[in-house]
This record gives structure tokens, C-alpha cells and sequence, in this order.
């Protein structure tokens, strides 16, 4: 697979980036996708700032290749996790979760790539004029926190509205996946959902076969009520605040579901905890190493790509 502008500007060999998910995108795993020619992201969500140095520090040990931090912008210690990221500056900072305009300028004075995760062409021009250095462009079939257009809609209308490179994601889960999103106009794709099943993923061996069991109906949208959407995968949880969503009750629904993730992720609580995942966990068949996931994902674009050009010599 030639390399797009996405590896030259983090420095990696394929364009592939980990998502990153709260209580799931530790070190371990990070590390793992960056030492396999991706970009591993840390996912902050779930962390105070000293556990982000921490987490920090430990994928440093693990991996001397490009790495970046996940910051969820609605988080409790948002400024703090920030001064965590710009005094041990990683290569890369995806942003989620709203608009990161007043961070922009310092972590850029650091050398540190920003790429916001959006859901719609008006945050994507927003988003550039505010100076970032690409977008990823999220599609609703994606775990956690969603919008309302698919990737399919999303990233051509993203790609054609805005000069920077683009990302795609939401449910993209194999080298099919992949080359579509090429075919898109994207420089590359954001994974999650198909690394909650790698070896390296520090999370609940409960949860990792649910996403493995899971088919293409298994997942739901809730959270509506609250202005902030979010896909799990169905469970007595997903059903009570689904109740919730329907009786217009987003304060309750917000105390229920908090520290629902924890539960899930860490504790392997399959019913009460909240197991975000996307729709493409239908894909996954199988817990794998990070690096022989990324191995499958190039040697089949490879070979689909090969196969477009036997079609056009006949």
C-alpha cells in the first residue's frame, strides 16, 4: 500500500490510526499499534491527569514510534489533562466531544499534530480555519459518541469542503473497510471497535467476547435526550436508558449511566455496565495481536487493490 499524506505527517508507515476509547486505549495497546506501522492513541476519557502521565510514560518505555493523547473535551479536568499533554508532548492529539480552538495554539507551538474528531462539514471548516493539521470524520456507525450522518455520506461531502487531510471512521473494520474509505477521498481510517478485540487491549475478557458474539443488529443509540448521543451494545443498561430517552428524562439517564464504562471495560460487568462499541462489531471474529490486525488490513488492501487493476486490464 503507498503511503498517504497521513503517514508523512505523523510519521508512521500505514494509515492507520487506534481510536482513542476511555478505559480501553492504555499503553499497552498504544504502544502495540504504533510499533505495528500505525498511530496508537491514548484514550483519556477515563483518567485523572496523573494517571494520563503515567499512561504517558509507560508507552514511551514501550515504543520509541510516533504516539498520540485522545482529549475528551467534556472531561471534569479538561485544562489539566492539558497541561499533562504540552509538559510531555506526544506526537499527535485527537480532540472529541466539542471544539478545541483554545487549545489549538500551544499544543501546535509544541509540535504536536492536531486532529479533531468531527461529525459534520460545519465543524470540519470550522475546524480548519482554526488552524488544525487534519480531520478525522466520524460516521454515526461508530462506537461511543455519535452524530447523525454515516461515514459514506460524511467523508466525501468533509473531503470536499475542506484543503487539509482527512480521516475516516465508523465502522471500519477490515481491509474492505479501508479501501473504501480510500475510494472516499480519506488519507487514512480510525479504528476502535476492531481493537477492543486485540490482544493488547487491557480490558475485560468478558467484554472482548461480546464484541466478538456480537451481530449486525446488536448495537443501539442512546443517551438522545441528553444532547449527546452515544452507541453501545445492547444489554439491561442500554434497555433502562433507552426507557429513559423516551420518557424525555436526561437527568436520570445521565446518573445511570454514570460510571457505567468502568464497570463494563474494567470490572467485565456484561448486563449493568455501558459497552460502547460500534455497528461493525458484526466484522470481528476474533481476538488477534495489534500488529497482526494491522498485517490483515494492509495484505488485504493490497490484494483488493490489485484486483482493480486485473478488472480494468480485461
Amino acid at each position: 500500500m503507498p503511503k498517504t499524506v497521513i503517514c508523512d505527517l505523523f510519521g508512521i508507515e500505514y494509515p492507520i490510526i487506534q481510536g482513542g476509547m476511555a478505559w480501553v486505549s492504555t499503553a499497552p495497546l498504544v504502544a502495540a499499534v504504533s510499533n505495528a506501522g500505525g498511530l496508537g492513541i491514548i484514550g483519556c476519557g477515563g483518567m485523572d491527569p496523573g494517571m494520563l502521565a503515567e499512561q504517558i510514560r509507560e508507552t514511551r518505555k514501550l515504543t520509541n514510534k510516533p504516539f498520540g493523547v485522545n482529549l475528551l473535551l467534556t472531561h471534569v479536568q479538561v485544562d489539566e489533562l492539558f497541561e499533562v499533554i504540552l509538559n510531555d508532548p506526544p506526537a499527535a492529539v485527537t480532540t472529541g466531544a466539542g471544539n478545541p480552538g483554545k487549545y489549538i495554539p500551544l499544543l501546535k507551538s509544541k509540535g504536536i499534530k492536531v486532529m479533531p474528531v468531527i461529525p459534520s462539514v460545519a465543524l470540519a471548516r470550522r475546524m480548519e480555519r482554526a488552524g488544525v493539521d487534519a480531520l478525522v470524520a466520524e460516521g454515526t456507525e461508530s462506537g461511543g459518541h455519535v452524530g447523525e450522518l454515516t461515514t459514506m455520506v460524511l467523508v466525501p461531502q468533509v473531503v470536499d469542503a475542506v484543503k487539509i487531510p482527512v480521516v475516516a471512521a465508523g465502522g471500519i473494520i477490515d481491509a474492505r473497510g479501508l479501501v473504501a474509505a480510500l475510494a472516499l477521498g480519506a488519507q487514512g481510517v480510525q479504528m476502535g471497535t476492531r481493537f477492543l478485540a486485540a490482544v493488547e487491549t487491557d480490558i475485560h475478557e468478558r467484554i472482548k467476547e461480546v464484541v466478538i458474539g456480537a451481530g449486525d443488529r446488536d448495537t443501539i443509540v442512546t443517551g438522545r435526550s441528553t444532547g449527546h448521543p452515544v452507541r453501545v451494545i445492547k444489554n439491561k443498561l442500554s434497555r433502562e436508558l433507552e426507557r429513559l430517552d423516551m420518557e424525555n428524562k436526561p437527568a436520570e439517564l445521565e446518573k445511570l449511566g454514570t460510571g457505567k464504562m468502568r464497570l463494563a471495560m474494567h470490572d467485565g460487568d456484561i448486563e449493568w455496565g455501558s459497552l460502547m462499541c460500534g455497528q461493525g462489531a458484526g466484522i470481528v471474529r476474533a481476538v488477534q495481536p495489534a500488529a497482526e490486525i494491522i498485517r490483515e488490513l494492509i495484505a488485504g488492501a493490497d490484494e483488493i487493490m490489485a484486483g482493480f487493476g486485473a478488472d480494468k486490464d480485461r
